[in-house]
């Protein structure tokens, strides 16, 4: 039997990431290409008991159209998901609250991500005007952002042109990839919001 639904069946047998090994905090997300340069990936969610990881849901997700980026070669730009581990948060969307145990941040139209390499508000995101000459909405008017988290790459610190407005987003379709983000059907971004909390410091570890 597969264990291929949201919520894993008892009694299947599940592998455990090594990368959860030596983590300091109790939630966490890997996310795996299904081929190697594929931009179609298996996202799972691991919740720490003890000393023993649980996998709660298995399901599919996209990533940036060319693939991951290895460790340290995420380029801006590039079409590729950045490699490693990183902290998950805050949460953001349009709606003034949100059922989720992240902090939370109100996207309005009056806020963008900065992506200009050149700009001294590079990869952070801008509440009114921009002092840059790119940069995105984080009230799109395609509702990818309608739920979203933070994925804390590139940010402490901030280094120009290896990547910026990395998050875990509304999919487009199934077989739409992004631009270097996770992206997953509304239905179980909502349900992996309300899952995840601030203070189990969940991190996403893409590999």
């Amino acid at each position: 039997m597969l264990c291929l639904s949201l919520l894993a069946v008892s009694g299947c047998a599940t592998i455990i990431p090594k990368s959860l090994q030596g983590l300091n905090g109790s939630q966490a997300i890997v996310v795996h290409p299904v081929n190697k340069n594929s931009n179609q990936a298996q996202l799972s969610a691991w919740q720490k008991d003890g000393n023993d990881w649980h996998r709660l849901y298995f399901v599919s997700a996209v990533i940036g159209r060319n693939g991951l980026a290895p460790v340290g070669e995420k380029k801006e730009g590039d079409g590729k998901t950045p490699s490693g581990t990183y902290p998950l948060g805050p949460a953001f969307g349009y709606a003034s609250s949100m059922d989720t145990g992240l902090l939370y941040r109100q996207a309005t139209d009056h806020d963008f991500w900065v992506d200009d390499v050149r700009s001294m508000q590079y990869n952070q995101w801008v509440s009114g005007t921009p002092s840059a000459s790119s940069f995105e909405r984080m009230k799109r008017p395609d509702d990818l952002y309608q739920y979203g988290i933070v994925i804390g790459y590139n940010t402490h610190p901030i280094v120009p042109g290896v990547g910026s407005a990395i998050f875990m987003h509304v999919w487009r379709r199934y077989n739409s990839p992004t631009a270097g983000c996770v992206a997953l059907n509304q239905r179980n971004l909502r349900k992996i919001l309300r899952w995840l909390e601030q203070r189990y410091q969940p991190v996403i570890i893409l590999e």
